[in-house]
């Protein structure tokens, strides 16, 4: 019998405040709106799984602060039936981001508050009794002692999922974007030990030293196969799934490559893009688990993602994955 996901890693209250415009150094700019939402890894993609299949068990893992963005956070995740919030810690603050989004554009700012996800580590996960059959966990980049380094395995996220993967559950691990040159010496030794890594253009391109978009920022759709190629040879062992805008783009372990562009969505469908990547995961994922092919994952990430643009919260739109297909099937898609 199927014992569900874990998902484990960042856990973040979401503050989203939208703006007419990004601030200059000491200049004033209006927030014409604010809401809460729980975000991060563990809150976007286990809801976005329980939402895709509400008869499937979810079982979260990670560390929220004991103040009232950490009560708000477990209220909101005790809502849905089928996840089990059991495993989350309580300790010091919980962390948030600020989530600037500029009105007309839709583009981000995050200014970003550590708290508990700093001190979440190997010792806070009970391997031994995770009862599921698939473990995701992320971000790399951005938990704070889960990327300290481990003198065995590399670094600490690299031996739990190593510890995991001993236990014959399989893994999978994200990463966070960042600017920096972190990427090539925290994300391989975790590809070593994952299953399924499931990334964006950046983060992928990043961790093999191969830009994926020009100085115009047009994806180089043709480097997209090496770089697949390269994160494999890293050692993931399923598939290796990269999102963009563009589309979505994987290779499995047979060396099958598949490239989908994505929904070509109407005007005024786009509400707020928190969380569009951790919604694409959800859907790579839940077609991992029900043992169906990496093709049919992109697919049903490439609608997950569209579907969760439709409110301005991360996970707020997410709907059955039957539904997802639906929206899949009846919208044009765009060409890679």
């Amino acid at each position: 019998m199927k014992k569900g996901i874990a998902v484990a890693g960042d856990m973040v209250m979401d503050i989203i405040k939208l703006i007419d415009q990004f601030p200059q150094r000491h200049g004033l700019i209006h927030i014409e709106e604010k809401s809460y939402s729980p975000g991060g890894a563990v809150c976007n993609t286990g809801r976005d799984l329980a939402a895709l299949d509400p008869q499937m068990p979810v079982r979260l893992v990670g560390m929220v602060g004991e103040d009232a963005e950490g009560e708000e956070m477990l209220r909101q995740l005790r809502a849905y039936p089928n996840i089990d919030v059991s495993r989350i810690l309580r300790q010091g603050q919980t962390s948030f981001t600020d989530v600037l989004t500029e009105k007309d554009s839709r583009a981000r700012t995050f200014l970003f508050f550590g708290g508990a996800n700093d001190v979440f580590d190997r010792q806070h996960v009970d391997v031994e009794n995770l009862n599921c059959d698939l473990f995701h966990v992320g971000y790399i980049l951005l938990l704070a002692a889960l990327d300290q380094e481990d003198p065995q395995y590399g670094t600490r996220m690299a031996r739990l999922l190593h510890d995991v993967q001993a236990q014959g559950i399989k893994t999978s691990v994200d990463v966070v974007s960042e600017v920096g040159d972190r990427y090539r010496r925290l994300v391989p030794p975790s590809l070593k030990y994952a299953d399924y890594f499931i990334v964006n253009e950046i983060e992928a391109g990043k961790t093999v030293g191969i830009d994926l978009r020009d100085a115009q920022d047009n994806l180089l759709t043709q480097r997209i196969p090496l770089v697949l190629n390269r994160l494999r040879e890293m050692g993931v062992k399923e598939w290796v799934v990269i999102h963009a805008p563009e589309g979505g783009f994987g290779l499995d372990r047979e060396g099958h490559y598949v490239a989908l562009g994505s929904l070509d969505l109407p005007q005024g469908f786009i509400v707020g893009t928190v969380g569009a990547g951790d919604a694409f995961c959800a859907g790579v994922l839940h077609a991992a688990y029900k043992g169906e092919s990496m093709e049919q994952g992109i697919q049903d990430g490439i609608a997950a993602a569209a579907q969760s643009l439709s409110a301005a919260g991360a996970s707020e739109a997410m709907v059955p994955i039957q539904q997802v297909r639906e929206l899949y099937q009846h919208m044009p898609k765009k060409s890679v």
